[in-house]
């Protein structure tokens, strides 16, 4: 998120961020702007949408991007008191902003929403069966959603494993494999200037 919102900046956007916990804004960039949301209420991201519209006329890309993950376990072994909470975020949260989102866009005829997936929705994922199928959920939604209104612009994005802070402690052991967020916002402002951005963007380990 973080990566996405410096690239966007660094491209000449105005940039708004969100985040349920104000503690998120912390050491935020000048000129982004930063309004407490929680993505699994659909209200508070309604008022998000006045808000911005109110500072800055329109919006024109809404991104969804909020996640969380759980360490790795077999099914039987998962906490399903924090599955249900991964759910409400990554599957829930990402419904919430597209409908608000959409209904906005849809009115004025034009907009990019993009859902920032992962590519755990395009394999099985074994010991990462949960957070596995709230990606899968969100690229079936993404997917109908986009053949709904051909006026509006609805990307999918598919990383690989980056490194950021949604592991906390428990990072898997391949993580210093993993992709620096910079590479993978970059390659997402790429394709969006395109004269027509790919719909389905998989972004792999770099080399």
């Amino acid at each position: 998120g973080k990566a996405l919102a410096l690239s966007f900046k660094k491209n000449n956007a105005k940039v708004i961020v969100c985040t349920q916990n104000k503690k998120g804004f912390k050491n935020l960039p000048e000129g982004i702007l930063g309004i407490k949301a929680d993505v699994t209420k659909e209200n508070e991201l309604k008022n998000l949408l006045k808000k911005v519209i109110a500072k800055f006329g329109k919006i024109d890309i809404w991104i969804n991007n909020a996640g969380l993950w759980i360490p790795h376990a077999f099914v039987e072994d998962f906490d399903m008191s924090k599955v249900k909470k991964m759910f409400d975020v990554n599957t829930t949260g990402t419904i919430n902003g597209s409908r608000v989102a959409l209904e906005y866009m849809k009115e004025k005829g034009m907009g990019t929403i993009i859902n920032i997936i992962s590519d755990s929705a395009l394999v099985e994922r074994p010991m990462s069966s949960t957070y596995c199928a709230t990606k899968w959920a969100v690229n079936g939604f993404t997917k109908s959603i986009r053949a709904e209104d051909k006026n509006i612009s609805i990307l999918s994005v598919y990383p690989g494993g980056i490194k950021t802070e949604i592991f906390g402690k428990n990072k898997p052991e391949n993580f210093n494999d993993f992709m620096e967020p910079d590479y993978v916002a970059g390659k997402i402002l790429e394709n969006l200037k395109k004269d027509t951005p790919e719909e389905e963007l998989i972004i792999r380990h770099s080399v």
